[in-house]
């Protein structure tokens, strides 16, 4: 079954289900930028919100586009289920009751059934986020703690924690890169190449990869570092926000002493 029948044939299973008043698409669906590789995201607004009953309703609406392989129900999130069928199609519903709504825009949501009339008071698009300086600077404290615990694998010779402190730091890189493009629908974690500049994946794509070897290790981690903490100074003094100056002088003299590394950058 492709995507717009499983929309379909989920649709009309729920259309008139006692005490559902909306159906929306969101995700990529609701805001026109899926592809083959799309997942189906629905918002759904019953009057009880997240009950069992109304999941009940929503798992038998699911099972008629196929054998469901995978339920989630209110695992994660109290309001989410998420499912997968047998041809691994992937549904995820967040289920509100209709005050619950004010959360969304006209901009991110397909209107599948609207009995209410919800979606006529919803703002049409939501205003641009205001960068949030203190939790920026969490972000470039975290890394720079993580670029730090690299004297502690080293002594260890803890070369495999070492490759996961790699992949922290890249973690970090990527999410600068994005906040540096203010790209608008984000989408989901597999939706980097639209969010990112071909300058920025080119840089991606240029770093070294994380081996579990001691030099392999710490080239992996100057080589973000360098990378990273550059473009986090300037992105700090764009948004107003402290750099901090004594951690991160400290943490590289710390790395000077006990490895015998400088400031690549």
């Amino acid at each position: 079954m492709d995507h717009t029948d499983v929309i379909a044939t989920i649709t009309k299973a729920v259309r008139d289900a006692p005490g559902i008043q909306a159906l929306f698409l969101s995700g990529s669906y609701g805001n026109g930028m899926a592809d083959a590789y799309s997942d189906i995201d629905f918002v759904m607004v019953a009057d009880d919100g997240a009950s069992d009953a109304v999941a009940a309703i929503w798992r038998e609406a699911v099972a008629q586009t196929g054998e469901i392989v995978l339920w989630w129900d209110r695992t994660t999130v109290p309001v989410l289920i998420n499912a997968i069928t047998e041809d691994w199609t992937r549904t995820d519903v967040i289920i509100l009751k209709p005050e619950q709504m004010r959360g969304h825009t006209q901009s991110t949501l397909k209107v599948l059934f609207d009995h209410d009339g919800i979606y006529e008071t919803l703002p049409e698009i939501k205003a641009s986020p205001i960068a949030d300086s203190k939790r920026f600077i969490y972000q470039v404290e975290e890394f720079i703690r993580i670029l730090g615990l690299l004297h502690l694998a080293a002594g260890r010779e803890e070369y495999i924690n070492g490759v996961l402190g790699i992949f922290h730091l890249r973690n970090k890189l990527v999410d600068l890169l994005i906040a540096e493009t203010d790209a608008p629908h984000r989408g989901g974690i597999l939706h980097l190449n639209r969010l990112i500049t071909d300058e920025q994946k080119a840089l991606l794509v240029s770093m070294p990869p994380p081996v579990p070897e001691r030099q392999a290790m710490i080239d992996a981690h100057l080589a973000y570092a360098a990378a990273f903490l550059p473009r986090a100074r300037k992105r700090a003094e764009a948004i107003g926000a402290e750099w901090p100056e004594r951690f991160e002088a400290v943490t590289w003299e710390r790395l000077a002493d006990t490895l015998g590394i400088e400031r690549p950058y």
